[in-house]
Protein backbone atom coordinates (compact mmCIF):
# COMPACT_ATOMS: atom_id res chain seq x y z
CA UNK A 1 0.00 0.00 0.00
CA UNK A 2 1.37 3.38 -1.05
CA UNK A 3 0.39 6.97 -0.40
CA UNK A 4 1.59 10.14 -2.10
CA UNK A 5 2.86 12.19 0.83
CA UNK A 6 3.62 15.91 0.73
CA UNK A 7 5.09 16.05 4.24
CA UNK A 8 5.07 14.51 7.69
CA UNK A 9 5.66 16.66 10.74
CA UNK A 10 5.01 16.71 14.48
CA UNK A 11 3.36 19.74 16.06
CA UNK A 12 0.27 20.92 17.91
CA UNK A 13 -3.15 21.00 16.31
CA UNK A 14 -3.66 24.67 15.56
CA UNK A 15 -7.41 24.95 15.08
CA UNK A 16 -10.79 23.41 15.84
CA UNK A 17 -11.88 21.23 18.73
CA UNK A 18 -8.46 19.62 19.26
CA UNK A 19 -6.49 22.90 19.36
CA UNK A 20 -3.30 22.60 21.36
CA UNK A 21 -3.07 18.80 21.29
CA UNK A 22 0.13 17.14 20.09
CA UNK A 23 -0.40 15.51 16.71
CA UNK A 24 1.51 13.90 13.88
CA UNK A 25 0.46 15.55 10.63
CA UNK A 26 0.55 13.42 7.51
CA UNK A 27 -0.18 15.77 4.62
CA UNK A 28 -1.22 13.85 1.53
CA UNK A 29 -0.69 15.18 -1.96
CA UNK A 30 -3.58 16.32 -4.13
CA UNK A 31 -6.91 18.06 -3.81
CA UNK A 32 -10.04 18.12 -5.91
CA UNK A 33 -10.78 21.79 -5.08
CA UNK A 34 -8.87 25.01 -5.69
CA UNK A 35 -9.82 27.37 -2.88
CA UNK A 36 -8.47 30.90 -3.27
CA UNK A 37 -7.54 31.16 0.42
CA UNK A 38 -5.74 27.82 0.69
CA UNK A 39 -2.35 28.25 2.34
CA UNK A 40 -1.06 24.74 1.73
CA UNK A 41 1.32 23.51 -0.93
CA UNK A 42 -0.02 20.01 -1.41
CA UNK A 43 0.79 19.65 -5.10
CA UNK A 44 4.22 18.07 -4.65
CA UNK A 45 4.98 14.86 -2.84
CA UNK A 46 6.62 11.49 -2.90
CA UNK A 47 5.27 7.99 -2.94
CA UNK A 48 5.74 6.26 0.40
CA UNK A 49 4.75 2.79 1.52
CA UNK A 50 2.67 2.48 4.67
CA UNK A 51 5.67 0.81 6.33
CA UNK A 52 7.88 3.81 5.46
CA UNK A 53 5.28 6.16 6.96
CA UNK A 54 5.06 4.05 10.12
CA UNK A 55 8.84 4.03 10.42
CA UNK A 56 8.89 7.82 10.03
CA UNK A 57 6.24 8.50 12.71
CA UNK A 58 7.40 5.94 15.28
CA UNK A 59 10.03 8.41 16.49
CA UNK A 60 7.33 10.69 17.92
CA UNK A 61 5.89 10.17 21.41
CA UNK A 62 2.40 10.95 20.15
CA UNK A 63 -0.26 8.46 19.07
CA UNK A 64 -2.58 10.97 17.30
CA UNK A 65 -2.33 11.22 13.52
CA UNK A 66 -4.02 13.95 11.52
CA UNK A 67 -4.55 12.97 7.91
CA UNK A 68 -4.64 16.25 6.04
CA UNK A 69 -3.92 17.60 2.60
CA UNK A 70 -5.20 18.66 0.09
CA UNK A 71 -7.99 16.18 0.41
CA UNK A 72 -6.81 13.03 2.22
CA UNK A 73 -9.95 11.06 1.35
CA UNK A 74 -8.73 10.92 -2.25
CA UNK A 75 -6.08 8.42 -1.10
CA UNK A 76 -7.03 6.96 2.28
CA UNK A 77 -8.91 3.68 2.42
CA UNK A 78 -10.19 1.40 5.17
CA UNK A 79 -7.23 -1.00 4.94
CA UNK A 80 -4.74 1.83 5.57
CA UNK A 81 -6.79 3.26 8.44
CA UNK A 82 -7.11 -0.22 9.99
CA UNK A 83 -3.38 -0.82 9.76
CA UNK A 84 -2.55 2.39 11.64
CA UNK A 85 -5.26 1.59 14.19
CA UNK A 86 -3.69 -1.87 14.74
CA UNK A 87 -0.42 -0.07 15.52
CA UNK A 88 -2.18 1.92 18.27
CA UNK A 89 -2.74 5.21 16.47
CA UNK A 90 -5.80 7.39 16.88
CA UNK A 91 -6.64 9.09 13.61
CA UNK A 92 -8.24 12.39 12.73
CA UNK A 93 -9.00 13.59 9.23
CA UNK A 94 -9.36 17.11 7.87
CA UNK A 95 -11.65 16.87 4.86
CA UNK A 96 -13.51 19.15 2.48
CA UNK A 97 -16.39 16.68 2.51
CA UNK A 98 -16.35 15.75 -1.17
CA UNK A 99 -15.50 12.07 -0.58
CA UNK A 100 -16.65 9.38 1.81
CA UNK A 101 -14.47 8.91 4.86
CA UNK A 102 -13.01 5.43 5.45
CA UNK A 103 -14.34 3.54 8.47
CA UNK A 104 -12.15 3.65 11.57
CA UNK A 105 -11.37 7.37 11.65
CA UNK A 106 -11.61 8.61 15.27
CA UNK A 107 -12.20 12.32 14.66
CA UNK A 108 -13.65 13.97 11.56
CA UNK A 109 -13.09 17.66 10.96
CA UNK A 110 -15.06 18.71 7.92
CA UNK A 111 -14.65 22.06 6.21
CA UNK A 112 -17.12 22.05 3.31
CA UNK A 113 -16.53 24.54 0.52
CA UNK A 114 -19.28 23.69 -1.98
CA UNK A 115 -22.23 21.38 -2.73
CA UNK A 116 -23.24 21.30 0.93
CA UNK A 117 -26.20 18.97 0.40
CA UNK A 118 -23.91 16.38 -1.18
CA UNK A 119 -21.52 16.61 1.78
CA UNK A 120 -24.31 15.47 4.11
CA UNK A 121 -25.03 12.48 1.86
CA UNK A 122 -21.36 11.45 1.84
CA UNK A 123 -20.60 12.16 5.50
CA UNK A 124 -23.79 12.26 7.60
CA UNK A 125 -22.06 12.92 10.94
CA UNK A 126 -18.80 14.61 11.94
CA UNK A 127 -17.04 15.68 15.11
CA UNK A 128 -16.72 19.25 13.93
CA UNK A 129 -17.71 21.48 11.07
CA UNK A 130 -15.16 24.20 10.52
CA UNK A 131 -15.94 26.95 8.03
CA UNK A 132 -13.39 29.45 6.75
CA UNK A 133 -15.06 32.86 6.81
CA UNK A 134 -14.19 36.19 5.23
CA UNK A 135 -15.99 39.42 6.15
CA UNK A 136 -19.36 39.46 4.43
CA UNK A 137 -19.71 35.70 3.97
CA UNK A 138 -23.10 34.31 5.01
CA UNK A 139 -23.41 32.12 8.09
CA UNK A 140 -23.48 28.49 6.90
CA UNK A 141 -26.90 26.83 7.05
CA UNK A 142 -26.45 23.88 9.42
CA UNK A 143 -29.77 22.41 8.29
CA UNK A 144 -28.09 21.19 5.10
CA UNK A 145 -24.75 20.22 6.70
CA UNK A 146 -23.68 16.94 8.30
CA UNK A 147 -24.70 16.59 11.93
CA UNK A 148 -21.81 17.84 14.07
CA UNK A 149 -20.83 17.80 17.73
CA UNK A 150 -19.23 21.26 17.33
CA UNK A 151 -19.59 24.13 14.86
CA UNK A 152 -16.68 26.49 14.21
CA UNK A 153 -16.19 29.67 12.23
CA UNK A 154 -12.56 30.18 11.27
CA UNK A 155 -11.53 33.67 10.14
CA UNK A 156 -9.55 33.50 6.93
CA UNK A 157 -5.90 34.52 7.31
CA UNK A 158 -4.96 35.61 3.80
CA UNK A 159 -3.38 38.47 1.93
CA UNK A 160 -6.63 39.45 0.19
CA UNK A 161 -8.44 40.64 3.31
CA UNK A 162 -7.71 42.14 6.66
CA UNK A 163 -7.38 39.39 9.24
CA UNK A 164 -8.72 41.65 12.00
CA UNK A 165 -11.85 42.40 9.93
CA UNK A 166 -12.42 38.68 9.41
CA UNK A 167 -11.97 37.97 13.13
CA UNK A 168 -14.33 40.77 14.16
CA UNK A 169 -16.90 39.60 11.63
CA UNK A 170 -16.77 36.02 12.94
CA UNK A 171 -17.07 37.24 16.54
CA UNK A 172 -20.19 39.25 15.64
CA UNK A 173 -21.75 36.25 13.86
CA UNK A 174 -21.08 34.00 16.84
CA UNK A 175 -22.53 36.49 19.32
CA UNK A 176 -25.75 36.49 17.28
CA UNK A 177 -25.63 32.70 16.73
CA UNK A 178 -24.14 31.10 19.87
CA UNK A 179 -24.34 27.54 18.52
CA UNK A 180 -21.12 28.46 16.73
CA UNK A 181 -17.66 28.90 18.27
CA UNK A 182 -14.52 30.68 17.11
CA UNK A 183 -11.59 28.69 15.77
CA UNK A 184 -8.48 30.78 15.25
CA UNK A 185 -5.50 29.41 13.37
CA UNK A 186 -3.43 29.39 16.54
CA UNK A 187 -0.44 27.82 14.82
CA UNK A 188 -0.15 30.93 12.64
CA UNK A 189 -0.59 33.28 15.59
CA UNK A 190 2.18 31.66 17.64
CA UNK A 191 4.45 30.86 14.70
CA UNK A 192 4.56 27.08 14.67
CA UNK A 193 3.80 24.60 11.89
Amino acid sequence: MNLNVNEIFYSLQGEGGRTGQASIFIRLTGCNLACSFCDTDFGQGMKMTVDEILQEIERYACKWIIWTGGEPALQLNEAIVALFKERGYLQAIETNGTRRIPAGIDYISCSPKQQFEKVRELIPEVDELRFPVRKGDPLPDIAIQPKAKRYFLSPIFDKDSTVRENIDYCVSLIKKNPLWALSLQTHKLIGIR
